[in-house]
């Protein structure tokens, strides 16, 4: 896939955008007074794999976590407003790497410019975050739902208002619970700027679903080449959302940082315990970040076969399963022993 080539903006010590790679947020859901445990959220977080943190910042007194969680790891911190123009001013002076608004919530055109100045100053990029839910007035009157249009129209007039300021430092997320409107006013805002793209299907639902809505969404967008940033929204714990978000990037070639695990669903030849030893294998090479390709299937049939293109694999038999490299195989071990040769296998490679 060959992706668009947008405008690269420096968020904290992190590059969105142009030729940086795509990036995995999630959002902190702990209490904004429990200043501890947003701390310990951020840290786990970064941990499984964030690159981006967003915390939403209600009051002006909330504004100080956005130190105390900038201390707490090096990850660009988001600061997430609604409505109130001045918490976006605090937050810029605060420290916050990227400011989310949505221009049509903050106040007219001087509250608007109040905020572009602060992070002008600051040297902070502005996130304009356009959802199903939050449509002007009179554009959900025109278009009567939140379709893609109108939601590329909302994106559309708040640029607008940035760049009436010369503030171009700015991405854009357009995002819909529905995924087709959702890919739709992705594709139609790539055409028409060339700002860097954060994706996501709001209210995508709790983890099982939310995870296929996001995939679809995301999965269509990343292959047409647009998109820099990611956050798969769940109803679950965000350390989730950013497993979701790395696989969904692995997926596609887009994450290099760790295994692409492959299996077979099995069938009447099987005759060992797949899913058990599938998972086992799985849950041993989560923390690997070797660029490898594993592969734990049912039977010879689909193993080398099929699987000939893995790093390193293995094909279930009787009484002896196989291990194999790149298609050739190199011995034969007990089921019982599999899990454990195959480990020894990914260690060496």
């Amino acid at each position: 896939m060959e992706r668009k080539n947008t405008r690269k903006l420096k968020i904290g010590n992190l590059f969105v955008g142009g030729d940086a790679p795509v990036s995995v947020q999630s959002m902190l859901n702990a209490h904004p007074e429990d200043i501890e445990g947003n701390v310990r959220q951020t840290k786990q977080l970064y941990e499984a794999g964030c690159d981006i943190i967003r915390v939403a910042i209600p009051g002006i007194h909330d504004v100080g976590l956005i130190p105390a969680i900038k201390e707490a790891s090096p990850m660009p911190v988001v600061a997430d407003i609604q409505y109130n123009y001045r918490l976006a001013i605090e937050s810029a002076y605060a420290g916050a790497d990227k400011v989310r608004i949505n221009p049509g919530n903050i106040g007219d055109a001087d509250r608007v410019k109040a905020v572009v100045d602060a992070c002008r100053a600051n040297g902070v990029p502005i996130r304009i975050g356009v959802n199903s839910g939050s449509l002007e007035k009179e554009i959900l009157a025109k278009y009567q739902r939140p379709t893609a249009q109108a939601l590329v129209e909302s994106a559309m007039l708040n640029i607008a208002l940035l760049e009436k300021y010369d503030f171009y430092d700015y991405l854009v997320a357009i995002k819909s619970s529905d995924v087709y409107e959702t890919i739709q006013a992705y594709r139609m805002i790539s055409e028409l700027r060339d700002c860097p793209l954060h994706l996501g299907v709001t209210e995508a639902g709790t983890e099982r679903m939310g995870l296929i809505k996001s995939a679809a969404a995301m999965g269509s967008l990343l292959c047409d080449g647009i998109g820099d940033t990611i956050r798969v929204s769940l109803t679950a714990d965000p350390v989730r959302e950013v497993a979701a978000g790395r696989d969904i990037l692995r997926s596609l070639g887009l994450d290099r940082s760790g295994p692409r695990f492959v299996s077979c669903p099995t069938c009447g030849r099987c005759k060992i315990d797949l899913v058990s030893i599938a998972t086992q294998v799985e849950e041993a090479l989560k923390d690997c970040t070797k660029d490898i390709k594993v592969a734990v299937m049912g039977c010879i049939v689909n193993g080398p076969g099929e699987a000939k293109d893995a790093d390193i694999g293995v094909a279930g038999g009787y009484p002896e399963c196989t291990l194999f490299r790149k298609g050739q195989v190199i011995r034969r071990v007990p089921a019982e022993h599999l899990v454990e040769a195959l480990l020894q296998e990914v260690e060496q490679l």
